[in-house]
This record gives C-alpha cells, structure tokens and sequence, in this order.
C-alpha cells in the first residue's frame, strides 16, 4: 500500500485519486480539497504562484505519511498538490486519506491538514489585482 505524493504543474484530477483509494477493505475515505480562493484580506486575488524544493517536500510529505500511517491505523494516503499557477477555484491540494474505520481517517486528515499548513516545504505567491494602478 504505498502512499502516492505527487508535485505537478498539471490540474489535480480528484477522480483519478479517488479511484487509487477505492478498496473492499477501506469503510472510510475522507478527501481534504484545498482550492484558491479569489480573495484575501479585502484585495482580489488572481492568482497564487507555488515553488517547492522537490526532494526535500516529496521526502518530508512521505515522513509524514509514514507517522500517519503507523498511529492512526492507515490503509492508504494520497497527497497531490499543485506548482506554479493555480488561478481562483482551482484545487491546490487534494489530501485523501482512506482506513477500515471513519475515526483513523478523520484524526489522520486533521493532523495532516495542521501539518501541512505550517510547513515550509512550499513557497506560496500570491499575486492581487489592484486599482488604479499606482506609481
């Protein structure tokens, strides 16, 4: 049951990585969808802009699915997230995480939001719209 974390510039496909989880022995599958969204802090957002060290996010994000893994009775685990542009309602993350019962599933995917959120493993752009344009 390896863990699949992936780093692409391509549009994130949440069917695709539902079908990887789908098994007779999961009863919970719960998906984490972190989009972009098209405003922030009262300025409008076009467009976020993500850089990642590749080596050190993968094996960090695959750590961290090990440790999910060993304490919270995890089947499978699948983080994908964006680089580069991701523009407003596009996904940048999609965490899945599937176990034998919901409770596993759920704790892993709080502690894994949490970890993700305050990582370092990914410089975030966020590039606004403003106007009028000042000099």
């Amino acid at each position: 049951m390896p863990e699949s974390v992936l780093l692409t510039h391509n549009p994130l496909n949440i069917n695709e990585i539902l079908l990887e989880l789908k098994s007779v022995s999961v009863g919970a599958t719960f998906v984490f969808i972190g989009t972009t969204r098209d405003s922030f802090n009262d300025k409008k957002v076009l467009k976020l802009e993500y850089e990642a060290y590749r080596p050190m996010a993968v094996k960090k994000i695959s750590e961290l699915c090990d440790h999910l893994r060993q304490n919270f009775h995890i089947h499978d685990i699948i983080v994908h997230h964006r680089l580069g542009e991701v523009r407003p309602g596009e996904a940048s993350v999609v965490i899945a995480i599937s176990s034998v019962h919901r409770k596993s599933s759920l704790r892993a995917l709080e502690v894994r939001l949490v970890t993700v959120t305050f990582s370092g493993y990914f410089i975030i752009c966020s590039i606004y719209f403003s106007w009028p344009l000042k000099d």
